[in-house]
C-alpha cells in the first residue's frame, strides 16, 4: 500500500527506555513513514526529551514532528523553542493547547490550541507544516459537540495544514466528523489516529482519560479474556485492522498510530493490511 504513515512516540525516562525505543523506532523505520511525532508533557514538562528524541530520530534519517503545547507558556519561550525547533531542522509541528501540570494554576499567554496556531504562522510563515488535533467522538472538555467542531474550525482557519484525530473505534464517527468539517469548508486533510490494543486495562484506563469510546461488545469481549494476554492481543489486531480496513476504503488520507512506544502490535496491524517492509 502506499498510504501514507506516522508514528507517535513519547519521551522516555531513563537511559534503558532510551535503548528500547531506539530499537522500536528501527522496527517500525521499515515501513517508511512519513514522519514520526514526539509528544510533549503537560506544561511542557518533558521539553528536553521531546526536542532529544526529535533530534535522534533526525539524526536517524527520518522526518520527526514535534508536540508543541501551549498552555503556561509566553510568547518569548514559544518563539524561542520555535527558532530552536527550526536550527534542528524540524519542519513539522503538532500544535496543541496542553494541559497545565497539576497545581501550576492559570498562567500563560496562550488560551487555545488556535492561538498557538496563529502566533507560530505569524512568527514564522510556512516553514512548518501544522498539524492540530482534533475529536471524532467530541472533546471531553467541550461544551457541546458544535462548539467542539466550531474550535476545530478555529484551528484550522488560524492556519493548521492537516488535523490527527484522537484515537477512536468507530469508523461512522469518523466519517462523521470529516463530513461535518467539509460541510464548514474546511479542506485539511484529516488523519485518523490508530491505537493498537495490547491491554484491556491500559485501553479502558487510557479512554476512560480522553474521552474516546470503546464500543459495548469490544469492551465486553476484552472483559472476557481476563488476563489471557494472548488473546486479548489477538482480538485487538483483529479489531483495529478490520478498524483501518474501513478507514482505507472510505478515503482516509493517511493513518498515524498511537505506537505507545512499542512496535509489534502497530506492525502486525500494518502487516495484516498487506504492508510490507520497504527498502
Amino acid at each position: 500500500m502506499d498510504l501514507p504513515l506516522s508514528f507517535e512516540f513519547f519521551p522516555t525516562k531513563t537511559p534503558e527506555g532510551a535503548v528500547k525505543l531506539r530499537a522500536v523506532r528501527q522496527q517500525l523505520y521499515v515501513m517508511k513513514p512519513e514522519f514520526c511525532s514526539v509528544t510533549y508533557g503537560a506544561g511542557g514538562s518533558t521539553h528536553d526529551g521531546t526536542f532529544g528524541a526529535v533530534r535522534e530520530i533526525l539524526a536517524e534519517g527520518a522526518d520527526a514532528a514535534s508536540h508543541f503545547s501551549c498552555i503556561g507558556a509566553t510568547r518569548d519561550t514559544v518563539r524561542s523553542q520555535l527558532a530552536e525547533l527550526k536550527a534542528m531542522g524540524v519542519k513539522r509541528l503538532v500544535a496543541l493547547r496542553g494541559d497545565l501540570p497539576s497545581g501550576y494554576g492559570k498562567g500563560g499567554e496562550f488560551l487555545y490550541a488556535s492561538d498557538l496556531v496563529r502566533f507560530i504562522r505569524e512568527e514564522t510563515g510556512n516553514d512548518f507544516h501544522i498539524e492540530v488535533a482534533c475529536y471524532p467522538e467530541v472533546h471531553p472538555q467541550a461544551r457541546s459537540p458544535e462548539a467542539d467542531l466550531q474550535a476545530f474550525a478555529t484551528k484550522v482557519r488560524a492556519g493548521a495544514d492537516s488535523a490527527i484525530t484522537q484515537y477512536f473505534f468507530s469508523p461512522e464517527a469518523y466519517f462523521r466528523f470529516v463530513d461535518e468539517a467539509r460541510a464548514l469548508k474546511l479542506d485539511v486533510p484529516i488523519v485518523p489516529g490508530i491505537m493498537p490494543i495490547t491491554s484491556s486495562t491500559q485501553l479502558m484506563r487510557f479512554s476512560d482519560a480522553c474521552g474516546a469510546e470503546i464500543p459495548r461488545w469490544v469492551r465486553l469481549r476484552l472483559q472476557s479474556f481476563g488476563d489471557d494476554v494472548e488473546s486479548i492481543k489477538a482480538f485487538g489486531l483483529d479489531v483495529v485492522a478490520q478498524l483501518c480496513e474501513r478507514l482505507i476504503a472510505g478515503g482516509a488520507p493517511a493513518l498515524h498510530f498511537y505506537t505507545m512506544n512499542q512496535a509489534v502490535a502497530t506492525l502486525g496491524v500494518l502487516q495484516r493490511l498487506g504492508w510490507n517492509a520497504k527498502a
